[in-house]
């Protein structure tokens, strides 16, 4: 299967924006009411009947636009073909927010083509903003640019702090690090809805991103969003994140004027931990 050409990539992101858009509409028409939560897992993380819905609204929206694609979604698993095209869906990113009431949360799409990430789509329900970015065209907000500009001062400004659902509270890596952003940056937010933390940056309203073993449902559009408004992305070695075909720990996010103060301090905590 040969690679879309720049017409298929066009209509694979405006069906993206339409299913996002759906799903984030039943979200945000439902904040604050009675709905069914449910445990997903042992780490306590939710699932509710809206992520359900959303789910499967997606899914089928892209299974009949595309339908000799693979498709791994937040809820229902794998479906669709094997296919070099892959779609990844996170209908309702921010459950845990959504569930006590917080208007916190989105919907994250991507499609990659053989394990790189050629289409990103972020909506933010409540705010019914769609983010979007397809490899080397840029990042939008609808119609309008998204252009990353950088903070005056690295230290001085808001970092974000993600973690994926398999870290323990026991984890000492998880902890050094945290500890060292901590005590470095006047503030470190958690927002719990890591798509729309990954626009935030795109827009500049952050100074960077630290990622530590975190999944991919909720990562690959933001990231792709990112990149493509000019943030420097990469492994805690300082390798830029082209594909998703290797076992990445740590991510490191950040304008490249600010990229290797943020990277040196992450380094650093990593690098002792790995001496221990």
């Amino acid at each position: 299967m040969i690679e879309m050409d720049q017409q298929a990539l066009l209509h694979a992101r405006d069906v993206a924006i339409q299913a996002a858009k759906l799903a984030g509409e039943m979200a945000r028409s439902r904040l604050r009411d009675k709905f069914d939560i449910q445990l997903k897992d042992e780490s306590g993380d939710l699932v509710t009947e809206i992520d359900l819905a959303a789910d499967q609204a997606i899914v089928d929206m892209i299974m009949k636009a595309f339908p000799h694609h693979l498709i791994y979604s937040e809820e229902a698993g794998e479906s669709g073909e094997h296919s070099p095209y892959v779609w990844h869906i996170d209908p309702l990113d921010g459950t845990n927010n959504f569930a006590i009431g917080m208007p916190l949360f989105g919907v994250s799409i991507s499609l990659s083509y053989q394990q790189e990430t050629i289409l990103g789509v972020v909506h933010d329900s409540y705010m019914q903003e769609t983010y979007w970015a397809i490899k080397g065209q840029g990042a939008w907000l609808n119609e309008y640019a998204v252009v990353n500009r950088p903070v005056p001062q690295l230290l001085k400004s808001t970092l974000s702090w993600i973690q994926g659902h398999v870290v323990s509270k026991s984890d000492e890596t998880a902890l050094r690090l945290r500890q060292s952003l901590e005590s470095s940056f006047k503030r470190v937010l958690r927002l719990w809805a890591p798509s729309l933390t990954w626009v935030m940056l795109a827009r500049g309203d952050l100074g960077g991103i630290v990622l530590y073993r975190s999944e991919g449902q909720d990562l690959y559009a933001g990231v792709r969003i990112a990149m493509e408004a000019g943030v420097r992305v990469t492994d805690h070695h300082g390798m830029l994140i082209d594909r998703w075909d290797r076992e990445i720990p740590c991510l490191v996010a950040a304008h490249p004027d600010h990229h290797e103060q943020l990277l040196s301090i992450v380094r650093a905590v990593l690098t002792t931990t790995e001496e221990d």
